[in-house]
């Protein structure tokens, strides 16, 4: 889960999540193109046209047979990467939701020290975990053959020239990873599966759009808020990005006057927020993801905490920090809005 919506440097570890302070070899075609080919596919083969990347730029170059030969493809930090054809043993950490959503199992998991991403074991259980920072030895154990990367402060310094010498390294960058549907597409790229991907996120529009149906009928002009309350402090996620961006943008939730005013002065997916500002939170529903919820939740006991308007109609719907509302990607937004229409919509 990224509190910051660039770089992704971390400071400070709590659970399962990791955070900053409010702050970011080729192979030969093998047989001759047949004339069918060559009539339909050349042309555009040979006119040295670029592959769209999931963003637009179109700075993805792809080498002909792509599918069946290595591809030499530019990745978001300007680094020309040699690409395996079908890679076997990838390591893609903190973007296992990807890579689940396009049925690819990665070598080992992103970790810290007490926990993993919970909410995408149904799929992972038993995958290895590796820790979060990647450290060169343990990345090289796995023997990787490709190494993703999401953001550009996990190959800051020499980092990457370190991890290419382990395995071709892949970096998608800040500017696509800021956006779950950008960076889906371009995994699906970098790994011959766009068609998986297209399909991947067709599903889940149609799935927000029902969703969002469903939600105008029932709960028309209805606001909500989601609240993270960790190490007896709280955090309003914006009103964009994460998990604010699957309430405000997909499901047409309103967006509380409280949660606007704290989008507007911070940059990060969930940026702090006093209790006394909480007071004045005037959403119909609110969502809480308690990560102290083992430590007892002190702050939930707090007389202004009782204040608060949808913990007076008891529209409070609690969530561990091992559910998905902390991350963001096709899983967990789906999981999202599953937990949305159950506890929600259709209590």
């Amino acid at each position: 889960m990224r509190i910051c919506s660039g770089d992704r440097s971390e400071t400070i570890l709590e659970g399962n999540h990791v955070f900053k302070k409010l702050t970011s070899k080729k192979k030969s075609i093998a047989a001759l193109l047949s004339l069918t080919l060559l009539a339909t596919g050349l042309a555009a083969c040979g006119s040295g046209s670029s592959n769209t990347d999931a963003g637009g730029s179109g700075n993805t170059s792809v080498q002909p047979g792509a599918t069946t030969a290595e591809r030499k493809m530019t990745d978001g930090l300007g680094h020309v990467v040699t690409v395996p054809a079908k890679p076997q043993k990838i390591i893609a950490s903190y973007l296992e939701d990807y890579l689940v959503a396009l049925g690819v199992k990665p070598a080992a998991q992103w970790s810290v020290a007490n926990g993993i991403q919970v909410y995408l074991q149904q799929t992972l259980e038993g995958v290895p975990t590796i820790p979060y920072d990647l450290p060169f030895e343990a990345v090289l154990s796995f023997q990787p053959d490709l190494l993703l990367i999401g953001s550009n402060g996990t190959v800051e310094g020499d980092k990457y020239e370190r991890y290419a010498k382990i395995a071709p390294t892949f970096v998608l960058g800040d500017d696509i990873l800021k956006d779950w549907r950008k960076t889906l597409l371009k995994i699906g790229d970098v790994l011959n599966k766009s068609d998986e991907a297209k399909k991947a996120l067709d599903q889940y529009e149609r799935k927000a759009a029902e969703a969002k149906a469903q939600i105008q009928s029932k709960l028309p002009d209805k606001s909500v808020a989601a609240i993270w309350l960790v190490k007896n402090s709280f955090f309003v996620v914006s009103d964009k990005l994460s998990s604010g961006a699957v309430l405000y943008n997909d499901l047409g939730f309103k967006v509380p006057s409280v949660v606007k005013e704290a989008s507007a002065s911070g940059t990060a997916n969930w940026n702090p927020i006093s209790l006394e500002k909480l007071a004045g939170l005037d959403a119909d529903h609110l969502i809480l993801i308690n990560s102290d919820k083992d430590t007892g939740s002190a702050a939930l006991n707090d007389p202004i905490w009782k204040t608060i308007k949808a913990v007076k109609t008891g529209n409070v719907y609690e969530y561990p920090r091992t559910a998905s509302w902390l991350y963001y990607g096709p899983i967990a937004s789906s999981q999202m809005i599953d937990h949305v229409l159950k506890d929600i919509v259709n209590k």
